[in-house]
């Protein structure tokens, strides 16, 4: 197992949609290993391929306490099919965007289809906080951060002290 390097924004990986993934194979099951291996590691609930920059529908979450027992779900091409109208605003963060979370609306309850390692069709159905966690991942395998969802004014302002940050980092 490896933990992998986490792209951060402004990396352009993270605002392209990544690509469907073709057959399930013993180097995508690595993949998956060393996702969950880096999340866990972070610490975070979920991280979608891309975040590792690898531009594949992949992703792994794991809402579980930290006194119980890992339960990692894994998801391959997973797409939204359905959510409630009923909403809930949380402040989100993201191992992506450092230093930096907002409230975001996102639905209370979703229906994901895609794959799982056996490359059968699994249907989720997600409430609460494991579907906040899946929309926040699903959002990054189309190229959408969390704080694409947040008004203008507190995203520019991120966008801008990031760039900052960046720039005396490169100094």
């Amino acid at each position: 197992m490896a933990i992998l390097d986490i792209v951060t924004f402004p990396d352009p990986v993270l605002s392209q949609e990544a690509e469907e993934v073709k057959d399930i194979n013993s180097e995508l099951e690595k993949l998956i290993r060393d996702m969950a291996d880096t999340m866990y590691q972070a610490p975070g609930v979920g991280l979608a391929a891309n975040q590792v920059g690898i531009p594949r529908k992949v992703a792994v979450a794991d809402v579980s306490e930290s006194d119980e027992e890992k339960n990692t779900i894994v998801i391959v091409n997973p797409r939204i099919v359905s959510m409630s109208e009923e909403t809930d605003s949380m402040e989100e963060g993201c191992l992506s965007v450092p230093d930096f979370q907002a409230e975001v609306e996102r639905a209370l309850r979703i229906t994901v289809v895609g794959k799982d390692l056996k490359g059968e069709e699994v249907e989720l159905e997600a409430k609460g906080f494991l579907a906040r966690v899946l929309q926040h991942e699903i959002d990054h395998l189309y190229g959408n951060l969390f704080i694409d969802r947040i008004g203008k004014l507190k995203r520019d302002r991120y966008v801008r002290q990031r760039r900052k940050a960046l720039q005396k980092a490169d100094k």
